[in-house]
């Protein structure tokens, strides 16, 4: 838990979500209130209440007088929700603040409050809807994908696709005597095909086309391709409906016919690099088919236009797994058909989960996958193919040579942070520390102040030192410097805190009020009054010290 002051500020500054609640409460909190919120975070799959911080941005810490008696509150909320709430005390110098760590509530179980599910709609607590709580209950389910399909035979499977996934398990498993198996064996080796039946795994991967028209409609794929965002229609349409393992390489050069390849050149060094790049393109594909819900009617979209591509799959992600974690959170929807691709090895060539997709989008300086257009209906994935900075790519492989280095999955994704100057996420900070050894990575400033930017030699190879010079930033020293210049120049009137934060606009207001009191300690500055209306002045004028 123990959520620092500068982690309560990455909070401030972040949206309010399902999982995270800002109340002011300065003077009180009722219990029924603190419970049905509570009860609401869990529901949706755990969460932090923040009391003593203002609701609306930009947020400000007002400090609470509730529940002073931390113990008490504990127990109450352990009685009423039986999960165990942990409730932590922040000391903000302006206050204050209670954090309440809501655990999830377990995989498929809502929890009630006084006979009501509830969740969070905006600013309210409102009653789960019908579709929400079925969604909760099914996630406990059993595995569909595993289940007999009633009226499908072993006639309903192509020999073609039979053959295919023999072939592939053969070589990955190197066992040769999976050549000499009837494919009924073969296929109930894989569990594939059970006493009662053939599974739903089996029709996916390998029915014919009338075969799964008649069974499992939904279970098709739909390839459009449009010429630009303006186009309402489309220049290409292709409908595969059959078996995974008769379609997914045919697939893959329908995309591919239409790949640009985007040319770069920096002094002699010239490479290619495709907009959408194989392995992130089938391994899309991989997760929509393994992943997606099959109870539901709809298919599986992919619309390509020249530098963008987004899939669709039917079903929100399965139990567990968030657009924020799903990088980490390996869970399968269809556990069969995943330990089917897997047999067959083409788990592994996708790079297991989504690690390679992430991977290979930053090692060719693309934006990152992005899932935020994901609900509760449906998995949305957005492939954005423009290459943002071509040098990076030289510089990682120049890196990698010169610290003999292997930079896994979130060695990449820490480098691509830094060099877009965005916040690195608490689970990949160990990551910075091996960076920094490596040289890769600097250390800028202290304490709250502190940040993170590539090395002076990613710059220096750039021709960009002055760029690195304004990233590094002022050291405190200067910063004090600059304080202290303006004081001096409105000695006669005093200056705000507010004033204060304009001479050093990139610095929060807490690194200000710190180098502050530094000032203060060496007896440089005093202040005079109090909280919003206080004032600093240097502590001489004219060779004169006052005092405070």
């Amino acid at each position: 838990m123990g959520s620092s002051l500068d982690l309560l500020e990455r909070w401030m500054a972040s949206d309010e979500s399902e999982n995270l609640e800002f109340k002011e409460a300065k003077r009180d909190f009722s219990r029924d209130k603190l419970v049905r919120y509570c009860f609401a975070l869990a529901n949706e799959r755990g969460g932090r209440l923040v009391l003593g911080v203002s609701p609306e941005k930009p947020r400000h810490v007002v400090g609470t007088h509730a529940y002073r008696n931390l113990n008490s509150v504990k127990s109450i909320l352990l009685q009423e929700l039986r999960l165990r709430v942990d409730v932590e005390e922040v000391s903000h110098p302006d206050g204050r603040v209670l954090i309440f760590h809501v655990p999830s509530r377990p995989v498929g179980t809502p929890l009630a409050y006084r006979g009501t599910y509830l969740m969070r709609c905006g600013e309210e607590l409102v009653p789960m809807t019908a579709e929400r709580l079925k969604a909760i209950f099914d996630e406990a389910g059993p595995d569909y994908s595993a289940e007999v399909c009633t009226g499908a035979s072993l006639e309903d499977l192509s020999p073609e696709a039979v053959a295919r996934f023999r072939a592939m398990w053969q070589r990955k498993s190197g066992n040769p005597g999976l050549m000499d198996l009837s494919d009924g064996q073969v296929l109930a080796d894989a569990e594939l095909l059970l006493p009662r039946g053939i599974t739903h795994a089996a029709l996916v991967l390998m029915a014919k086309p009338k075969a799964l028209s008649r069974h499992m409609q939904q279970a098709e794929v739909i390839f459009e391709y449009r010429a630009s965002r303006s186009s309402i229609g489309f220049a290409q349409r292709k409908e595969y409906r059959k078996g995974f393992f008769l379609y997914d390489e045919d697939l893959w050069s329908t995309i591919n016919a239409r790949n640009e390849v985007q040319h770069f050149q920096e002094g002699l060094f010239v490479w290619d690099i495709p907009t959408f790049g194989e392995g992130t393109v089938r391994e899309a594909v991989l997760n929509a088919v393994a992943h997606r819900d099959y109870r539901l009617g709809d298919s599986v979209f992919i619309r390509q236009w020249p530098r963008t591509m987004e899939i669709t799959s039917p079903g929100g992600f399965p139990a567990g797994v968030t657009p924020q974690n799903a990088l980490w959170k390996q869970s399968w929807r269809n556990r069969r058909i995943a330990e089917t691709l897997a047999k067959c090895g083409l788990v592994e060539r996708s790079g297991q989960g989504i690690d390679r997709m992430f991977e290979e989008c930053i090692r060719s300086s693309k934006p990152l996958p992005d899932f935020s257009g994901s609900d509760e209906h449906q998995v949305a994935l957005v492939l954005r193919g423009e290459v943002q900075d071509p040098r990076f790519l030289e510089f990682l492989k120049k890196v990698s040579e010169e610290t003999w280095a292997h930079f896994t999955t979130d060695d990449l994704l820490v480098l691509d942070l830094v060099r877009r100057d965005e916040q690195v996420p608490d689970g990949l900070r160990d990551r910075l520390h091996q960076l920094v050894e490596h040289g890769v990575v600097e250390i800028a400033g202290r304490g709250r102040g502190t940040h993170y930017l590539l090395a002076h030699r990613f710059y220096a190879f750039l021709g960009e030192r002055g760029v690195y010079t304004r990233k590094k930033g002022l050291d405190r020293e200067m910063k004090k410097a600059l304080l202290m210049q303006h004081l001096q120049h409105n000695r006669s009137t005093g200056s705000k805190l507010s004033e204060l934060q304009q001479v050093l606009p990139s610095d929060k207001r807490s690194q200000i009020q710190g180098l502050m009191r530094e000032l203060k300690r060496e007896n440089r500055v005093r202040v005079a009054g109090k909280t919003k209306g206080a004032k600093w002045f240097p502590a001489s004028v004219e060779g004169k010290h006052l005092e405070d």
